[in-house]
């Protein structure tokens, strides 16, 4: 219990400075982009904006995630994680359609934009703040195995390309006046978003649908097939729920065997498949052969 306490205070506290991180760039990145306006550089004001509010769901999410199992909730309360993820793939897209029609609207329509010092500063300024909150929640996501933070991390470290990618255009529009730069720019951060939110959203579409995850399936169906006393198994269902995977399957044993001697057999299967899968919760039913 202090363990799992443990991993709820780290997992709130990096969700927390994760926020603060959004609100900072958000507001960092709307400012500049407004005086100058970047088209690029309001575009990424816009993303950082969605992955405010990308970042405020999360921080609720690992909170009600970590919650214990309840008389109405058996499996705990984990899939809140993967639906913040969902809500999360929903506002990239709306970024995407946002960006993409202000950018052929200008491509169509020359504007410019002044590009100045503070262009230059906001930009960089996002690449290392970016970078050092995505490795972070990266760092956490893999250790408490979260989707939420897991997609909060792909935020950060979406926003470092496309950060990169309209430094290079105010990098070409104030050195060779190419006026298409910024434009074209913001095109490529609405590619990069859309293929992130695709990534994103299937795998939370997944998880919410109950799809049997196939690399943990072969990983279970390798252990049992090594366990001994288990003549056969068959009715293997996985699923999963935020950080937890819950594996049930039914396994024959010799007819001979006694209780304890069978029970023995079914606890050997539930330790070696969670050793093998980290997080995990199995149920194993025995029958006689």
């Amino acid at each position: 219990m202090a363990n799992s306490d443990s991993g709820t205070v780290h997992k709130n506290r990096i969700a927390l400075t994760s926020v603060i991180a959004a609100v900072f760039l958000t507001s960092f990145k709307l400012i500049v982009g407004l005086l100058t306006g970047s088209l690029g550089i309001l575009s990424e004001a816009l993303h950082s904006a969605l992955d405010l509010i990308a970042a405020v769901i999360t921080l609720f999410a690992v909170r009600i995630a970590d919650l214990p199992a309840d008389n109405e909730h058996n499996y705990g309360h984990g899939k809140i994680e993967n639906l913040s993820a969902m809500i999360e793939t929903f506002l990239l897209l709306v970024t995407c359609f946002w960006i993409i029609y202000e950018s052929i609207n200008r491509l169509i329509n020359k504007h410019p934009i002044e590009v100045n010092a503070f262009s230059f500063i906001v930009i960089i300024t996002s690449i290392v703040i970016d970078f050092s909150r995505s490795r972070a929640l990266y760092r956490v996501a893999r250790k408490y195995n979260s989707q939420a933070l897991e997609a909060d991390a792909l935020h950060f470290s979406t926003d470092i390309w496309s950060s990169a990618v309209v430094l290079i255009g105010l990098i070409a529009y104030s050195l060779f006046h190419f006026v298409y730069a910024d434009s074209i720019a913001a095109l490529i951060v609405a590619l990069i978003v859309l293929s992130v939110s695709y990534r994103l959203g299937r795998r939370a579409f997944d998880v919410l649908l109950d799809r049997a995850p196939s690399k943990i399936v072969d990983q279970i169906n390798h252990v049992v097939d090594q366990i001994p006393g288990v003549i056969k198994y068959h009715d293997l269902r996985v699923r999963e729920g935020g950080s937890y995977k819950f594996v049930e399957l039914n396994i024959h044993v010799n007819k001979g065997l006694s209780i304890e001697e069978a029970h023995s057999i079914s606890e050997n299967v539930e330790e070696e498949i969670a050793k093998k899968i980290p997080h995990c919760k199995v149920t194993v039913h025995i029958e006689p052969d």
